[in-house]
C-alpha cells in the first residue's frame, strides 16, 4: 500500500485485519491536522503513538522501519524507542554479504541475541553456523593471521583477523582499524611496543575482520596481537590455534565470561589449541580432544605461538 496519510493507513488496517504491518518508514508517515512537516519530532511522536495504541488494540505486529543517524542509532524524539516493545538494528557493510540483527530493547525478552543472515538473490537467508561459513575461505600459512572467539549475543562465533604490518613511507605511520575499535588498536600497539620490546613506531598497521563483522568485546584482544606481531615477524599462527582473552596495559592476559562455551565451538569446528588467561583454567571442563594453554602475558603468548627466538 503506497501511502504516507496515517489516517488512511489507520482505517485500511481497520478494515483489512492484515496478519502482520510493516510501516516503511515512520519519519515519512504524517497527520494532516499536524502542522509541522513529515520526519519531525512531533510527526514522528504522534504517527507512533497511535500506531502502536492500533497494534495493541487490535493484535497486529507492528514493525516500524526508522531512519538512522550518523552514530548509528534511532533517528528522531528518544520518545519513539520508549513506545515500542522491541528496537531491533540491522548491521552490515554494503560490501559484505553478512547481516547482523541485534536487540538493543526487548521488553519481553533478552536483548542478548543476535541474528545472522546472508544476503542472497532470494533476500535475507539465515546462516545456521556463521563460524563454519566466516572460516571457510581461510588461508592457512599465511602470516597475519588469527582466530578469536567473539561471543555475539549468547552465540560464540568464530572469526579470522588478518593484521598487516609494513614499513611506513611517511613521516606519520597509518594504524587503520576495520571491524575493531581504532582506540583499543592503538592500545594493544602500545602494549605490544612497551612490554613485548617490538619496534613499531616506523610501521604501517592495518587490522581486518574478515566477514564485515564488528567486534567490540575485549576478548579478541590476545588474538589482535597475534596477528601483529605473526605479520611483523613474518611467521604464521598455527592454524588449529584459537586465542581467546583481554589484554591489559601491563601486557597481562585477562580472563573473559563464558570461557567453556567459547573452547567447545572452536573444538566443534576442528581447532586443537586455545590460548586462555590462566584464572580461566579453573572450574570448567575442557573438550576432548583440545589442549587448552593458560597464559599470563602477551610474552608467553609469543613464545607459545612462535618460539622464544
Amino acid at each position: 500500500m503506497a501511502e504516507t496519510s496515517l489516517a488512511a493507513i489507520l482505517d485500511q488496517l481497520r478494515s483489512a485485519s492484515p496478519l502482520a504491518v510493516v510501516i516503511d518508514s515512520i519519519q515519512t508517515i504524517y497527520m494532516p491536522e499536524l502542522e509541522s512537516a513529515p520526519g519531525s519530532v512531533t510527526q514522528v511522536r504522534e504517527c507512533a503513538a497511535r500506531l502502536v495504541y492500533l497494534a495493541k488494540e487490535s493484535g497486529i505486529p507492528t514493525f516500524l522501519v526508522g531512519h538512522v543517524t550518523k552514530e548509528g542509532t534511532v533517528a528522531g524524539p528518544r520518545v519513539l524507542e520508549h513506545l515500542v516493545d522491541t528496537v531491533l538494528y540491522l548491521e552490515g557493510e554494503r560490501h559484505h554479504h553478512f547481516r547482523i540483527l541485534r536487540a538493543a530493547k526487548n521488553r519481553f525478552g533478552s536483548t542478548n541475541e543476535i541474528g545472522i543472515f546472508e544476503m542472497r538473490d532470494q533476500g535475507l537467508i539465515e546462516v545456521s553456523n556463521p563460524s563454519k561459513l566466516l572460516l571457510a575461505e581461510r588461508a592457512e600459512g599465511v602470516s597475519g593471521s588469527a582466530i578469536v572467539c567473539s561471543m555475539e549475543g549468547t552465540r560464540p562465533l568464530l572469526i579470522e583477523i588478518q593484521a598487516l604490518v609494513s614499513r611506513s613511507s611517511f613521516g606519520y605511520p597509518q594504524r587503520v582499524a576495520t571491524g575493531i575499535d581504532a582506540k583499543r588498536l592503538s592500545i594493544i600497539i602500545a602494549v605490544l611496543e612497551k612490554r613485548c620490546g617490538h619496534d613499531l613506531s616506523s610501521e604501517d598497521i592495518f587490522v581486518n575482520v574478515v566477514g564485515g563483522i564488528r567486534l567490540d568485546e575485549p576478548a579478541v584482544d590476545m588474538g589482535v596481537g597475534l596477528a601483529i606481531i605473526s605479520s611483523f615477524r613474518n611467521k604464521p599462527i598455527d592454524a588449529k590455534t584459537v586465542a581467546i582473552g583481554e589484554v591489559g596495559l601491563g601486557g597481562e592476559i585477562r580472563p573473559v565470561n563464558q570461557i567453556d562455551r567459547r573452547v567447545a565451538e572452536a573444538r566443534s569446528l576442528g581447532f586443537e589449541q586455545c590460548l586462555v588467561a590462566r584464572s580461566n583454567l579453573q572450574g570448567w571442563k575442557r573438550p576432548e580432544g583440545m589442549e587448552v594453554v593458560g597464559v599470563g602475558g602477551m610474552e608467553a603468548v609469543e613464545a607459545l605461538a612462535f618460539g622464544s627466538s
